[in-house]
């Protein structure tokens, strides 16, 4: 790895393990985790700029991080990139293009870019996945660099690794990109099903996102049915998720929720005695018809539940 300038290499680890806390936390960083920062030595040090798309704070010689947004419906789009950087990551092979800042490659953030590659700088790719819900990968380098296409290549790096280098072309930078395609479905699937459902559980009502996870009604290694779309999903409490898969709770197609004999005749308490009275009930529904259960996936589901009843 190049030599930094003398804060630059302590203030990036500071700003990788800041990304490192929240994830742990709850997954998805939000536009307010974002606009936070990050603090080194008693200083508030920005991870982005809100306006624009390659940040590179004045604290640091080196780019720091690169951002594609998830645009609201009728919202401005920055970059072509944020309108297909999704598809290029599930088609993608080793590397993923990143649009310049305008049409200019001399403009000071194209410029950041390419230092970041000729110096092999470790980065931060904040990626969109909902709006106003980020994926952050890091490290993430820029591999690449085209001043007449007006466009990078960036490649990500290896996860959980101790050492931020970058993976040589080939099978590291292949296994790299599949982690990433793997974070991105769970991400985008988790965060277009709780959206539908306005963020309530659809068996409790319970009310706080940081709590639900996305059900799959048809697991998705199931290559025909299992896809990540909204009718394939539902937001459930983590208990009751927990339920679900353990096929203690089922959903028949008529969305009408049944809870297991093994948990029906069991004596346990004031929270058995909330999950039991979920039984004979109706699922939440979300307010679009078509962003409602899948009625034959749920069949399917059903009859799995029925006979490990």
């Amino acid at each position: 790895m190049a030599a930094y300038a003398d804060n630059d290499q302590p203030l990036r680890l500071a700003a990788f393990e800041t990304i490192k806390r929240v994830n742990e936390m709850r997954g998805d960083l939000t536009a307010g985790d974002l606009k936070a920062g990050f603090e080194f030595q008693a200083e508030r040090i920005p991870l982005i700029n809100p306006q624009r798309g390659i940040f590179k704070p004045r604290q640091m010689r080196f780019l720091l991080s690169i951002r594609t947004v998830f645009p609201r419906s009728g919202a401005r789009v920055w970059y072509d990139d944020q309108r297909d950087v999704h598809r290029q990551i599930y088609e993608g092979d080793e590397t993923v293009d990143y649009a310049f800042m305008g049409e200019n490659p001399d403009a000071a953030d194209n410029r950041w870019l390419r230092e970041a590659m000729e110096n092999r700088v470790p980065i931060i790719y904040f990626l969109g996945v909902g709006p106003g819900s980020y994926q952050a990968f890091l490290p993430t380098f820029v591999v690449g660099w085209e001043s007449k296409a007006l466009k990078a290549r960036v490649a990500f790096g290896i996860p959980n690794q101790t050492k931020l280098d970058l993976p040589e072309p080939g099978p590291e930078r292949r296994y790299a990109l599949h982690d990433v395609k793997h974070r991105l479905h769970q991400a985008s699937f988790r965060e277009a099903v709780i959206a539908a459902y306005k963020g309530r559980c659809a068996l409790s009502g319970l009310p706080e996102p940081l709590l639900l996870d996305a059900a799959h009604i048809i697991a998705d290694r199931d290559e025909q049915y299992g896809q990540p779309v909204v009718p394939n999903g539902i937001p459930l409490s983590k208990i009751h998720h927990a339920a679900f898969d353990s096929h203690l709770i089922g959903i028949d197609p008529d969305f009408r929720i049944h809870v297991s004999k093994r948990l029906l005749t069991r004596r346990d308490g004031p929270f058995l005695e909330v999950l039991k009275r979920l039984d004979q009930g109706v699922l939440h529904l979300p307010g679009r018809s078509k962003d409602r259960p899948d009625q034959d996936r749920l069949a399917m589901r059903y009859e799995v539940f029925k006979a490990a009843a």
